[in-house]
């Protein structure tokens, strides 16, 4: 499988890149929001010019009363600001909307993270609510409050 945005390319991650991703997670400006995966198996590379800069993962509801998925993403802070990681959810969105039938996505940033949350608000994303002491911070321990935030198939941007 491979997923074709803007100017990015999604592809299932590969024992090759592990490596590269994890040095990518250990960066300080990524390792602030990510704490490192035990692996990343079943997530895709995202690959812009030919290198892997990050990963995107996605998880699926299937029950028919509740179908939904969400998304997760990091990105290599030297492209930060560059709209390489909102062309990432953008295209792995339309995905799960357009191939997987699914008619709402959710993503849940670090109610911190100003610079993902207008990321993912420029692809149709909106605050559903604060969730308090939602995530651990794996450096510190501290518990860290996440914005969830959710997208309707018709908001889609």
């Amino acid at each position: 499988m491979e997923l074709h945005g803007e100017d990015v390319l999604l592809r299932p991650v590969v024992d090759a890149d592990a490596p590269v991703l994890a040095a990518i997670v250990r960066e300080p400006e990524v390792a602030a929001w990510w704490a490192p995966p035990a692996d990343f198996v079943g997530m895709l590379a995202v690959v812009y010019v030919g290198e892997v800069v990050g990963a995107v993962q996605y998880e699926e509801e299937e029950d028919p009363e509740f179908r939904h998925a969400g998304i997760d993403v990091f990105l290599t802070s030297r492209l930060h600001g560059r709209g390489i990681g909102t062309d990432a959810v953008r295209t792995v969105a339309r995905w799960l909307v357009t191939e997987r039938g699914h008619h709402r996505l959710t993503i849940d940033p670090a109610a911190a993270n100003a610079a993902a949350i207008r990321s993912y608000a420029k692809i149709g994303f909106k605050p559903v609510g604060v969730m308090r002491a939602y995530s651990r911070d794996h450096r510190t321990g501290e518990w860290h409050d996440g914005l969830l935030m959710d997208l309707l198939r018709e908001e889609l941007v």
